[in-house]
C-alpha cells in the first residue's frame, strides 16, 4: 500500500472478533485505497470462528489474521482510530496526527440474539460503518 494513502487503526478489546471484521470489510471496500490495522487493548489468542464464518459469507476474509495488540507507534502516525463497542479503553498519545473514533456497534445479544444470528447483525452493523468511512475517504 502506499504510503499516501489514509491509514485507520480499527480496535476492540480481544482483536478477534469485531475489529478484525472491520479491518477484512474496509479490505474488501476500499481495498488499496486505505492502509488498514487491527488491534486490541487486550489480545486474545484466537480468532472467533463465528466471526471469521459470516465474514466470509460477506466474501471478505480475516482467517489468516492473529489478535495482537497496540503497535504504540502505529498508534501515533495513523490517521484515524476507530475503537469498536464501549468495552475497549484507549487515548491517543499527545503526538498522535490521527483522530480518534467509538463506533458502538449493534449488540444483539442484549435482545437474546445468539450464535451466528447475532455474528450476522454485528458483522452488518460494522459494514454499514465501513463503507460510510470509505464513501466518505473517496469524496476527500
Amino acid at each position: 500500500m502506499s504510503t499516501s494513502n489514509l491509514s485507520v487503526l480499527f480496535v476492540c478489546v480481544g482483536n478477534g472478533g469485531k475489529s478484525q471484521m472491520a479491518a477484512a470489510l474496509a479490505e474488501k471496500h476500499a481495498g488499496d485505497q486505505l492502509e488498514i490495522h487491527s488491534a486490541g487493548t487486550k489480545p486474545g489468542s484466537k480468532l472467533n470462528a463465528a466471526s471469521v464464518e459470516v465474514i466470509a459469507e460477506a466474501g471478505a476474509d480475516m482467517s489468516k489474521g492473529s489478535p495482537k495488540g497496540i503497535d504504540p507507534e502505529l498508534l501515533k502516525r495513523v490517521d484515524r482510530v476507530i475503537i469498536l463497542g464501549a468495552d475497549a479503553q484507549l487515548e491517543l498519545p499527545a503526538d498522535a496526527r490521527g483522530t480518534l473514533d467509538r463506533w458502538i456497534t449493534d449488540e444483539p445479544s442484549e435482545r437474546g440474539i445468539q450464535g451466528l444470528e447475532r455474528m450476522r447483525l454485528v458483522r452488518d452493523d460494522i459494514d454499514a460503518r465501513v463503507l460510510g468511512l470509505c464513501e466518505t475517504i473517496q469524496r476527500s
